[in-house]
């Protein structure tokens, strides 16, 4: 089965155009052959069903498949129809009207969501997903019914690309370990204060000895990873504008899981005197009288650190001489709306991160993915001693954006590097606890960034949560630094010992 697509749809005219009747007849038989074949395959795209005159109107009524797409056949006729009228009755055309436009897609099975901007109806029979769109002039100018139907056709494959495992992919396992600890490395770390639950949702505040392990792995991550692939140190902003996501491709469905950010109308003290005298007369925040003083979202705080990061390259070329480009980020700390997956210390919603971006032609960034793939080997089996594994996975959004085998190549995805634990017993959860990605041209693309000679310009990104780190590590290892491996011992020198409480 194929997209079906049906338009009917007038162009409103500045006089009565009965008299033009044989005259727009011959245009609409010539158009069959010229207008509607252009770059069309033979005996595909839209199809003039049915058109009639009345008045100030021309209607038309348009079928099409895929290949020329009804509304497209409609605005491709406007202009010439323009000339005809214009040449020899002084008649302009002021404008389009729709009447009604149907879109029918192939899918296997309904869409699970039903309210779309522009589409009045959604139905699901015999195998197509039917939509009754509701546009104008102005929406088809837009592109809006293109945009509608390439959502839905995302949605379509996304709910196809979810229910498969085919988008993981086994690459590398280590041989088994012995596992020092069964027990939940959150619910110890809380039982010897080395932890504690922020006041904030999915926050911990991290106490000497939980800071001291992240501060062992920031400096295992210099010395073992960006070092020796040098990398050069960077800080990129920790809220982040509307602007930088469309570009990135995140304001496409970043909504759920980001907090976002929302400034003051106003930093005058008399317009917030009332909050201020509330708190102070109640000791209560008053929460939705702040909410009236509140502007609108600005942006979020980061989700993911690189976005922000790419402002810096906008709308550049870069010099030959400065390719490969590695640069990295530890400021500050991310955040990310967790919702029901939120759980001890390896899913929270504010968590550290070091964030490493590197950016050449496709050739320097595979090459460079290897090598970053050969440290994390090293760190993992020589100084941590885990037990672990790596998979080649699809993250959706490049499903989603066409990137799988980009140029005819499958290596533009994520490595995730994942990890079993052991409370969760023999066959339980394996944890991602690092990934490594190359996302091609996306975001070179997305924000104009060029080379000086090079054809392509390629990134990749690797971020290195420091919580999933020490939840892998403790997990397996446990919380006595005599089981704890020779060079992480080393590394780490003496645990404090910490704030004690009466």
């Amino acid at each position: 089965m194929e997209p079906y697509f049906h338009l009917k749809g007038a162009f409103k005219t500045s006089a009565d155009v009965s008299a033009a009747c044989a005259d727009i007849e011959r245009f609409i038989e010539e158009a069959k052959a010229t207008i509607l074949q252009k770059g069309v395959p033979a005996g595909r795209g839209a199809r003039i069903i049915g058109w009639d005159i009345k008045d100030n109107s021309i209607f038309f009524d348009i079928e099409s498949d895929r290949y020329l797409r009804a509304h497209d056949a409609f605005i491709r006729l406007r202009k010439p129809l323009a000339g005809v009228l214009g040449k020899k009755y002084r008649i302009g055309i002021r404008g389009m009207e729709i009447e009604e436009f149907i879109v029918k897609l192939p899918s296997e099975q309904a869409l699970r969501q039903h309210k779309i901007p522009y589409v009045r109806e959604i139905d699901f029979k015999d195998g197509m997903i039917t939509l009754t769109l509701d546009v104008g002039e102005a929406e088809l100018e837009k592109k809006i019914p293109d945009r509608i139907i390439s959502l839905i056709e995302d949605k379509i494959a996304a709910q196809s690309f979810g229910g498969k495992a085919e988008h993981w992919s086994l690459l590398w396992e280590s041989p088994k370990k012995e596992m020092k600890f069964k027990g939940d490395p959150t619910i110890e770390a809380e039982r010897r204060g080395w932890i504690k639950h922020g006041v904030g949702r999915g926050q911990w505040i991290h106490g000497p000895q939980m800071t001291q392990i992240f501060r062992t792995f920031e400096q295992i991550v210099l010395e073992e990873i960006i070092r020796p692939l040098g990398y050069i140190e960077m800080i990129f902003p920790k809220l982040v504008p509307w602007e930088v996501w469309k570009r990135s491709g995140h304001a496409k469905g970043i909504y759920p899981e980001i907090y976002y950010v929302c400034p003051p109308k106003t930093r005058d003290p008399a317009f917030w005197e009332e909050v201020m005298d509330y708190y102070k007369v109640t000791l209560e925040v008053p929460l939705n009288l702040i909410w009236e003083k509140i502007d609108k979202p600005l942006g979020g705080m980061a989700y993911a650190q690189c976005p922000s990061f790419w402002p810096f390259l906008q709308g550049k070329i870069i010099a030959d001489d400065s390719l490969p480009i590695k640069v990295f980020d530890r400021s500050g700390t991310s955040h990310r709306y967790e919702s029901g997956g939120i759980h001890g210390m390896e899913r929270v919603d504010e968590f550290h991160r070091i964030e490493l971006v590197f950016i050449g032609t496709p050739e320097q960034v595979l090459s460079h993915s290897k090598d970053m793939q050969e440290c994390y080997k090293h760190v993992f089996n020589d100084i941590l001693d885990l037990e672990w594994r790596m998979a080649w996975v699809t993250p959706w959004f490049m499903a989603q954006e066409g990137m799988i085998g980009l140029a005819g190549r499958d290596d533009v995805g994520t490595i995730d590097f994942e990890a079993p634990l052991p409370y969760r017993g023999k066959d339980g959860e394996w944890l991602e606890f690092q990934n490594l990605s190359v996302n091609g041209d996306k975001y070179p693309r997305g924000f104009n960034v060029k080379s000086q000679s090079a054809e392509d310009v390629w990134s990749g990104c690797s971020g290195i949560g420091l919580e999933r780190w020490a939840s892998v590590f403790l997990a397996q290892k446990g919380f006595e630094p005599e089981d704890w491996p020779d060079k992480f011992r080393d590394k780490i020198g003496e645990i404090p010992r910490g704030i004690r409480f009466m």
